[in-house]
């Protein structure tokens, strides 16, 4: 009967060994120094299980006390720092037992010769400290293997002859021992290696995966932002903590309200009512960027655009009408966008202008003035599928576009004034309204 555990299990054992001392807190480097240490360890712990039943193999010729030893040192060590969670103290002793086991096993054994160059072992100490503390800190590291490696060698020097007279290992048996401890220790320092650099190429295809996320949320951001702001606007805000307002001398200003929205609307469900008005102003959006104008914001059931007053170009008056005559027939024609049908009164205002950004939080770009005032009375005071203008945009307009006969109208808080209804474009002395006629 097979009794082996589950290969899951096994795995997630050594998963938690692995990330063992590893806290939620760590930076990057350092758990990778954690893990690379543990693996290291459990390298070490190997090959000295391997080493330790070699030599029992061998029986008296090698004693392997040493090698037991120091197997139990680093066992123990590793289950200390598990439960203390204390890497300096583990990284420092481990790294410290790695250097000095090999030489104390040496110098039982005998010699370099007849131990079999075991003290190249004592390499993966310097070399842990490179990986774990750093290179400059790795160099006294270096500096201790090499004194006790001469340190070593002066004492063989001096004894080798007699140990040798009288020694009973067979050279063959020093031969395979010298090629497994140069092939284990060249085969560990590899695999070390290898680890390391697999955990940091892991962990920079983390970072340039966090990176490529980043920069889409920067991407959406930025949509966010111009969703909310001009583009030349929310530039100046994101560089910038000072109060942004403007005042522009020539600008443009059109208010779009449905008429009789809220009787239209008491008859259907919440969500008929928002799927009626994005469907109408989603189109009026594509509208204002093919324009190149600039959508302020909508109030209820009314749409605003203004025009000339971030881009600076003289024509702001002709697009804004272009586009109302263009709103006023996607109404008319489009059944798609508008299946009530609904009906909207325009208004198109011109002059100066004070626009700016208020508030700090849910902040929004606004526009303040006469114009912006005279551009929403005369939508309310508007008839259904007409486009009022104010004097002052009559006179941008009038060689280009045709307009009814003037008419006085009185606007609440402003006076009476005059108003011009918009007919369409002229064209060979036609009016031309893109396909629209202007209903009575």
């Amino acid at each position: 009967m097979n009794h082996a555990p589950p290969p899951d299990v096994v795995q997630s054992f050594t998963e938690r060994i692995r990330n063992a001392g590893i806290k939620p807190g760590d930076s990057e480097q350092e758990r990778i120094n954690k893990s690379l240490l543990v693996f290291a360890t459990g390298l070490f712990s190997f090959g000295s299980m391997v080493w330790l039943s070699m030599y029992w193999i061998l029986g008296p010729q090698f004693d392997s006390t040493w090698s037991l030893v120091f197997e139990l040192a680093l066992v123990g060590n590793l289950l200390l720092y598990i439960k203390t969670e204390n890497f300096d103290f583990f990284r420092a002793s481990q790294l410290a037992l790695f250097l000095f086991a090999p030489f104390a096993m040496q110098w039982a054994i005998g010699n370099f010769i007849t131990a079999s160059g075991v003290i190249l072992w004592g390499l993966l100490a310097p070399f842990g400290a490179i990986l774990c503390f750093g290179v400059r800190e790795s160099i006294a590291w270096f500096i201790a293997w090499v004194v006790l490696t001469a340190l070593s060698g002066f004492v063989d020097f001096y004894l080798a002859d007699g140990e040798l007279a009288g020694h009973s290992v067979p050279v063959r048996t020093s031969v395979v021992f010298f090629a497994l401890n140069f092939i284990s220790v060249a085969t560990l320092i590899y695999t070390l290696l290898r680890y390391s650099i697999k955990e940091q190429q892991k962990a920079a295809h983390a970072l340039e995966d966090a990176h490529a996320l980043l920069q889409q949320e920067q991407v959406r951001s930025e949509k966010l932002l111009l969703n909310t702001l001009p583009g030349p606007i929310a530039e100046r805000l994101k560089h910038s903590n000072q109060t942004i307002a403007d005042g522009y001398a020539s600008a443009s200003v059109m208010f779009a309200d449905i008429v009789a929205f809220t009787e239209v609307a008491a008859g259907m469900t919440p969500l008929q009512v928002f799927t009626m008005l994005n469907s109408i102003f989603s189109a009026f959006d594509e509208l204002t960027e093919k324009y190149g104008l600039e959508k302020i914001k909508t109030i209820g059931d009314a749409y605003m655009v203004a025009g000339g007053i971030t881009d600076g170009t003289e024509d702001h008056a002709d697009k804004i009408a272009d586009m109302a005559m263009e709103m006023r027939h996607l109404l008319h024609r489009d059944f798609m966008v508008n299946s009530s049908p609904l009906k909207m009164r325009i208004g198109i205002g011109s002059g100066p202008v004070i626009a700016g950004v208020v508030g700090k939080k849910k902040f929004i770009y606004d526009l303040w003035g006469d114009t912006v005032n005279i551009a929403s009375r005369i939508t309310a005071e508007g008839a259904p599928n007409t486009i009022h203008c104010d004097s002052k945009t009559w006179r941008l307009l009038h060689e280009r576009f045709e307009f009814e006969k003037p008419e006085m109208i009185n606007l609440k808080g402003i006076s009476s004034m005059s108003v011009y209804k918009l007919v369409g474009r002229k064209s060979k002395g036609k009016a031309q309204d893109t396909g629209f006629k202007l209903l009575s």
